[in-house]
């Protein structure tokens, strides 16, 4: 199979939607019947966004064969088939590092080493690993035209279409078409320096994606086609909209899947965007509505949780219910407000993080959770805080804590496990606290086996399942024998029994944690089942059991 090659740049300003542009061409290419693939070049010079802050990055997104990836393949993901891993995402600090352990090992046989053409090399050797995998690869570029950092991956991208040939590459660039309300116009200044700019390194756009606030008329479309040097009908309006969902149907009616067949020579199928139609109709139209309280120390930047925001959104979706999150900052609201606040909402959600800044916050909501019988769902560290807060005032060892908080603990009920099996490379892991900081970390899926008769077994409706996991600490199991008496479920367990997967209380409404991160796995058409069912049991408290 040879493969042929969409590469997706952007200019003017950030955060234009590359990432959701990039994913509804592969939803849409889909559609026409077409395999794709996708992936996302990062000009940082982080080998991998794993420890990168939130707050500057926004959410990690972890794949199945265990990279920790720039939240736009979590987009990937959710609006297409396709699962993805350590090649569909590279930095400048991955590419860079290979290139100098190769000039190390002395590779280049000591010759001078330089960003033209080794580094250009090592890009398009990363690229052309997609070659075969499907019908079509899309390529993001990250960053915006005339960032410095970003030029070697828009170099590299500029010699494959020599490398390649024009019917089996194009070219594909987001920008801006911002609305200036005193002068009631839309302004295509912008788009014109920035294809400008893009034309100045070398690379001709055939396909103008505009962002903006209003429909772009024929004339400045017109105008957009002569200035930059496309295709009138190539020129793609991407208006906002209110639902990202939505876009896939937006591009399609602006006819840029047929743009796209049509730039590379190919026949395809008519599209069948039925699941999409259906899908917009329910979220346009929820006969039910749903609160849900967020409590962590990351809220004021909503990125931060992307695919957590998105999972809970799906499962309102399955449920025909509009989701409401309220999102509290577990270290600014306490005691009294934080309980008011609780009152209002239909369920609770702790989700994954690192550290001990805000768990005092988290512990509190927890507490209130489970004494007054409100629904509550608890995701990595989520889970580590129920065990704890569970120990603390249910099964009497009131010291109970995490090691991560405090070392020296005399009841680490989480706490990092010295080995464990691996069932990706059979091998047993070793870590410690010495480790270095990824290397303490259980990465990627892994198997667990599901207790009949628990509300787990009851969501999935299967024995075994796979999750995704990103964390260091673990259910310590000294201590299983005195949580079980105490009340605790264990749920969900690794094959061998080693790892506990998932916690529940069998005496209350919905009370559940586990120890991977399953919004992963969530997507707009196939909604995660723990998502689905803990929505319903806000949906219950919410209006009783009629909805």
């Amino acid at each position: 199979m040879n493969t042929k090659f969409i590469f997706v740049t952007g200019g003017v300003l950030s955060s234009l939607g590359k990432g959701l542009a990039a994913a509804s061409i592969g939803a849409l290419l889909e559609a026409r019947g077409l395999s794709v693939t996708i992936q996302k070049l990062d000009p940082y010079i982080n080998v991998d966004p794993g420890t990168m802050n939130p707050f500057q990055h926004g959410e990690v997104f972890v794949t199945d064969d265990g990279a920790e990836t720039d939240l736009d393949l979590g987009h990937y993901e959710r609006y297409t088939s396709v699962k993805f891993g350590q090649r569909h995402n590279y930095t400048s600090g991955r590419i860079y590092y290979s290139v100098i352990s190769k000039e190390r090992a002395g590779d280049y046989l000591g010759g001078t080493v330089q960003v033209i053409p080794h580094v250009t090399d090592e890009i398009k050797q990363a690229i052309m690993q997609l070659n075969g995998e499907a019908d079509i690869a899309i390529v993001e570029i990250g960053g915006t035209i005339g960032d410095i950092e970003g030029l070697p991956f828009i170099e590299a991208i500029r010699q494959l279409r020599g490398d390649l040939g024009k019917e089996n590459t194009l070219y594909i660039h987001v920008t801006y078409v911002p609305y200036i309300k005193a002068a009631g116009e839309l302004k295509t200044k912008p788009t014109q320096h920035s294809v400008k700019e893009l034309r100045s390194i070398g690379i001709h756009p055939e396909i103008l994606l505009c962002r903006t606030e209003m429909e772009l008329s024929p004339e400045i479309k017109s105008k957009i086609a002569l200035f930059c040097d496309v295709k009138e009908d190539r020129v793609i309006t991407a208006r906002d909209v209110k639902c990202i969902y939505e876009v896939p149907l937006r591009f399609h009616k602006e006819g840029l899947d047929e743009r796209i067949v049509e730039c590379l020579n190919m026949w395809t199928r008519a599209p069948v965007l039925n699941a999409w139609e259906d899908l917009m109709a329910r979220i346009e139209q929820p006969q039910y509505a749903v609160k849900i309280a967020m409590v962590g120390k990351y809220v004021n930047l909503k990125e931060s949780y992307k695919s957590l925001n998105e999972a809970l959104f799906h499962g309102g979706v399955a449920n025909n219910a509009a989701v409401e999150i309220d999102f509290i900052n577990s270290d600014e609201v306490r005691g009294e407000e934080l309980a008011a606040r609780l009152k209002e909402v239909d369920g609770l959600i702790v989700p994954g993080g690192f550290g001990s800044r805000g768990i005092p916050g988290k512990l509190e909501a927890i507490n209130y959770a489970r004494k007054e019988g409100l629904p509550f769902f608890g995701i990595c560290l989520g889970m580590q805080l129920a065990v704890i807060e569970f120990a603390r005032n249910k099964a009497g060892l009131s010291m109970a804590d995490s090691t991560e908080f405090t070392p020296n603990t005399p009841d680490p009920v989480i706490y990092l496990m010295k080995e464990w099996y691996d069932y990706r490379t059979d091998t047993i892991q070793k870590r410690d606290e010495h480790s270095q900081k990824g290397g303490t970390m259980r990465l990627g899926a892994y198997p667990c086996r599901l207790v009949e008769g628990t509300r787990a077994f009851e969501a999935y409706g299967t024995e075994e399942i796979s999750e995704r996991h990103r964390h260091r600490y673990e259910f310590n199991n000294s201590y299983r024998q005195v949580l079980q008496d105490s009340g605790l479920v264990l749920s969900g367990l690794s094959p061998n029994g080693e790892l506990v997967e998932i916690v529940e209380l069998k005496e209350h409404p919905w009370f559940l944690g586990c120890q991977f991160h399953p919004e992963f796995r969530s997507k707009p058409l196939s909604p995660h089942p723990l998502f689905v069912s803990f929505i319903r049991a806000g949906l219950k408290r919410r209006y009783g059991s009629s909805s």
